[in-house]
């Protein structure tokens, strides 16, 4: 299906399963968390196919652990090209992280040293799964609370360079931009300036905790004022992304997030706006 059917889209969760299912086309698309689905049979895989059937959907994913040194898993590729095959998503996301060591699952999302030497080393990876997957790569930025000293270049630099170097997409998460800007008193501007325009295939935002000296991206809360304002930058810089809202804990009703998503349709139709005149 094509992607010029996306613009303002969801997160499918499981509490919202059968009123999407009983109200199709209040949303353009959904994003599915791919490990939700890679089991044979079950619920899960029954409302996938149910609602795919009258959506656009994406698969997002939370355990690739692309900046590892550890091998790759090859029977966790195998299982998410089985999914992308039955679900024929319009791309394929995961983050740019790692999320275990020497064969520890540590359950986060870890940034990356920033580093040559980690630049060629996940570059190669990206283009190992492209090619199993048969498809391009789309990789979030991650919000993080430490920086390494080792780091040569800044994330912004190395994300773009990575989607150059193993044509690569990226998931521009707002959201984690404004947390990790914060917590670490960079320009968030400037982070969005430095994305290559014709790399970036989605936009994230989410709503995150607040601890007065620092942020933790917990997707458990509305979008702030200060996301929507640097959302609004971003739409000037990338027109026509297609735009998602993740919710994973105190899930809201789903006219909530309808409503919720409503506020990115005006922010962006205003973005447009000015730009036409």
């Amino acid at each position: 299906m094509s992607t010029a059917a996306a613009d303002f889209g969801l997160g499918l969760r499981p509490e919202h399963y059968q009123e999407i299912a009983a109200s199709p086309g209040r949303v353009s698309w959904f994003e599915a968390l791919s490990e939700n689905y890679m089991v044979p049979g079950g619920s899960p895989l029954h409302w996938l196919d149910r609602i795919r059937r009258d959506y656009p959907m994406a698969l997002h994913g939370v355990s690739l652990s692309i900046g590892s040194i550890d091998p790759l898993d090859s029977r966790y590729l195998d299982d998410l090209k089985a999914l992308a095959d039955r679900v024929q998503p319009m791309w394929v996301s995961d983050h740019l992280c790692f999320t275990g060591l020497r064969g520890l699952n540590m359950h986060d999302l870890l940034p990356l040293p920033y580093t040559e030497e980690a630049l060629n080393h996940v570059s190669e990876r990206v283009m190992h799964v492209q090619d199993r997957l048969g498809r391009r790569l789309v990789l979030e930025n991650v919000s993080s609370y430490v920086t390494y000293a080792a780091s040569e270049l800044s994330e912004w630099d190395f994300i773009a360079e990575l989607s150059r170097r193993a044509d690569c997409e990226i998931l521009l998460d707002v959201n984690n931009v404004y947390v990790s800007a914060f917590n670490h008193e960079f320009d968030a501007l400037q982070f969005l300036c430095a994305m290559p325009r014709e790399r970036v295939r989605q936009f994230h935002l989410a709503g995150h905790t607040h601890k007065g000296s620092h942020i933790i991206d917990t997707h458990d809360h509305p979008i702030v004022p200060d996301v929507w304002a640097l959302y609004a930058e971003a739409v000037k810089l990338f027109p026509g992304v297609p735009t998602m809202i993740e919710r994973d804990a105190e899930i809201p009703p789903y006219e909530e997030l309808l409503a919720e998503l409503d506020t990115a349709r005006v922010i962006a139709a205003g973005v447009r706006r000015e730009a036409a005149e």
